[in-house]
């Protein structure tokens, strides 16, 4: 029977020499978790796992944002990875045929990145791996990140061999002197005296002299004097007939060659009864190397790559520290306006410069700050001792005005604003997360109110966020007990007065505040996760209420309001498509309505679904159109089928001439566009007189229906057509 991953071919020496190293189903060690820790700071991923692989399963000797601590092997990604030389990279896992179907695909924890580099022994067996997985795809592993993944097993490999040895020395003196021949480490044996007994070929290496040099010499040669203090006391514990402290212990001290230089190194202590005497064991492995990895490592891990400012993760750490010892600190937190655009129209060379000339200036303008840092993206943050308000406002003021300064790259002048928001410790709190959610709604609410400013918090500010979440837990329990509803307006030909279709409108039923308009909930709700979900509902039932009316008004056509989020969710197109099979529907019967907001993010995924749905027979009508930004090239790239004329231009389009010119031009576009035409609002007779009278096809408005429930709609407007 074959297996489902492939098997190495050196499979039995593999588990042989996974076995030697006593490590299957062992407790957490904090060495190798710290560098777990440090993968998962560095990659930016959710889980990082250790794991060695048995004949049948994987074992995971350290684990970050995991709960279980072994799965079978037939589902392990890291069974493919040992057969690898070099890094196994799935970039998207469900679409690799290898992993599209495995249970940690389809459930917890949801792979879709995996980047695995094997753990590989001395002598070439590969006993596992540590992996990177993270529940989003990612398209890019670069050669940096091969690097850092490649050290940083090396750095846990270390671990697991000095393990190795220690357990080997502690099953059997005699194997272990044996091993310790042709070991990589240096293995020095000596009396209760300290004389030398035993002096491997590595420790010649090392420390520079020969077994014979050593043997019947003192070990205190190769201690420098930076610990020459604790090795006599050790010596004379020893003398006295008392444990060493340091022995069953990994220390990193220095080590003393013979031509005089120390180095960093790890030492592993060990004493054993020989008869009457006591003898001391000692491992001791070079870690110059490893220090320099750890260093470089820890650097990028806690540094941000491109300004050389701390990283979120180091900012948690000081934030924390400030706030565990009481001191009164300010926390400002800043956030560039219109920095998007640079990146948008002069690519993102130009925002990274900017991005740097930023933290410069940063930099400067907190000159005595305990850290100033990048969180991420153009978000940016600043510790400053001390918790004086009036300092805290003048330094925000300084901030936005020195960020405002134009920028230059590539002779273009470059402009963006910042936005600042101000907690201070303990008044606004003494706890590092809540003190930084405090500079953030302040920060906010700097932003909401015109930006290029800074806010100070307020007890305020957290009053309205708490509100906010419970309107968006209501807004989830609305859906879920099923209490929002859709009304229908109805919509004319102006030619005629005939029912031409309506426009589907989604209210609340709320159980204490009554029937709510989308006015008080859509902007949280459009927002919230549910978005794509609750959008879903609305199309299906849109559609099944068109496809039931149809039967009497058979041109009868539905416009459908649709989110922002349904068209990042990548399923928009196949609901429309299974909503208009399931009902029967011609596409032409249904319209989606877009706003301003959709048609301006102009990126090829959206412009390609637009297409895509227009191919596929369904309306687009570009919602009040004329009240935004949206250009008139606009019109001719995306392919628009209907523009709506907004009900402020309509109010006043017989006594205001700008609207009126508004509208005659909407209605100009739309005919020289070949696009139909829609105003919205009419409210009077007047209002109707004009829009005939200058040709626009179809209109809505309270002049002929409110927008009401699906059986009144269907009494008033249906059974009487």
């Amino acid at each position: 029977m074959s297996l489902p991953y492939p098997l190495p071919s050196n499979e039995d020496q593999r588990i042989e020499t996974l076995d030697s190293y006593n490590l299957m189903d062992t407790p957490p060690e904090e060495d190798i978790d710290r560098l777990a820790g440090l993968a998962a700071r560095l990659f930016d991923v959710p889980i990082v796992l250790v794991s060695l692989l048995a004949s049948d399963r994987q074992f995971f000797k350290s684990r970050i944002g995991l709960d279980v601590c072994e799965t079978s092997r037939e589902v392990s990604f890291c069974a493919h990875a040992i057969v690898q030389d070099d890094i196994l990279v799935i970039t998207d896992a469900t679409k690799d045929p290898r992993f599209a179907a495995n249970p940690l695909v389809l459930g917890p924890p949801f792979i879709r990145f995996y980047a695995g580099k094997p753990l590989v022994t001395p002598t070439g067996e590969k006993i596992g791996t540590v992996c990177l997985i993270d529940n989003k795809p990612r398209d890019v592993f670069t050669a940096e990140d091969r690097r850092n993944l490649t050290d940083i097993a090396s750095l846990v490999m270390d671990r697991m061999e000095m393990r190795r040895l220690d357990y080997i020395r502690s099953v059997s003196q005699a194997r272990f002197e044996n091993i310790a021949e042709t070991s990589p480490d240096a293995i020095i044996c000596s009396n209760a005296e300290g004389d030398i007994t035993f002096w491997n070929r590595s420790a010649e290496r090392l420390f520079g002299y020969s077994s014979e040099e050593m043997l019947n010499h003192t070990s205190e040669i190769i201690v420098p004097d930076s610990w020459l203090r604790i090795y006599e006391a050790e010596i004379e514990r020893l003398g006295s007939g008392q444990k060493m402290e340091l022995a069953d212990r990994t220390i990193e001290l220095s080590g003393l060659r013979k031509d005089g230089t120390e180095f960093p190194a790890e030492f592993s202590l060990s004493t054993w009864q020989e008869g009457n005497t006591t003898s001391v064991g000692a491992i001791v492995r070079d870690i110059t190397e490893r220090r320099q990895n750890e260093e470089r490592l820890f650097r990028l891990a806690s540094l941000d790559a491109l300004t050389d400012l701390p990283n979120r993760g180091a900012w948690r750490e000081c934030l924390k520290e400030a706030m565990d010892a009481h001191r009164p600190a300010t926390v400002l937190l800043l956030d560039l306006d219109g920095f998007k655009e640079v990146n948008d129209t002069l690519g993102h060379s130009a925002g990274d410069a900017v991005l740097k000339d930023v933290a410069a200036r940063l930099v400067y303008a907190c000159e005595d700050a305990i850290m100033v840092a990048r969180l991420g993206g153009d978000e940016f943050v600043a510790l400053l001792q001390g918790n004086d308000e009036r300092r805290a406002r003048t330094i925000a003021t300084q901030i936005v005005a020195d960020i405002a300064d134009p920028y230059e790259f590539a002779g273009q002048r470059v402009e963006i604003g910042a936005s600042v928001g101000i907690a201070l410790a303990p008044q606004h709190s003494d706890r590092a997360e809540e003190l930084l959610s405090a500079a953030d709604l302040a920060l906010y609410r700097a932003k909401a109110a015109g930006k290029g400013r800074y806010e100070m918090f307020t007890p305020a500010l957290r009053e309205v966020a708490v509100a906010r979440r419970a309107f968006e837990q209501e807004l989830k329990r609305a859906f879920d007990q099923g209490e929002f509803e859709l009304f229908y307006q109805p919509q004319f030909s102006t030619e005629d007065r005939s029912l031409k279709g309506a426009e589907a409108l989604i209210r609340w039923n709320h159980p204490e505040r009554g029937l709510l308009t989308p006015a008080s909930f859509i902007e949280v709700l459009g927002k919230k996760p549910t978005a794509p979900e609750i959008g879903r509902w609305i199309l299906r039932t849109a559609c099944r209420q068109a496809a039931e009316w149809r039967t009497a008004v058979p041109e009868f056509r539905m416009g459908v309001n649709l989110f922002e989020a349904q068209f990042r969710s990548n399923l928009l197109l196949d609901v429309v498509r299974e909503a208009l099979s399931e009902f029967d529907l011609p596409p032409e019967a249904l319209e989606l309505e877009i706003v301003e907001n959709i048609i301006l993010r102009s990126d090829p995924g959206t412009m390609q679904l637009l297409h895509e749905l227009r191919r596929l027979g369904v309306g687009l009508a570009f919602d009040d159109y004329g009240t935004g930004f949206a250009s008139l090239s606009l019109l001719k790239r995306y392919p628009v089928s209907r523009l709506k004329i907004d009900r402020s231009f309509v109010r006043d389009v017989n006594t205001d001439p700008e609207n009126e010119a508004v509208v005659r031009a909407v209605l100009y576009l739309g005919r020289s566009f070949h696009m139909d035409v829609i105003a919205e609002g009419i409210e009077t007779e007047d209002q109707f007189e004009f829009l005939k009278r200058h040709g626009c096809p179809e209109v809505q408005g309270y002049l002929f229906g409110k927008p009401v429930p699906a059986g009144e709609f269907r009494e008033k407007f249906i059974v009487l057509n």
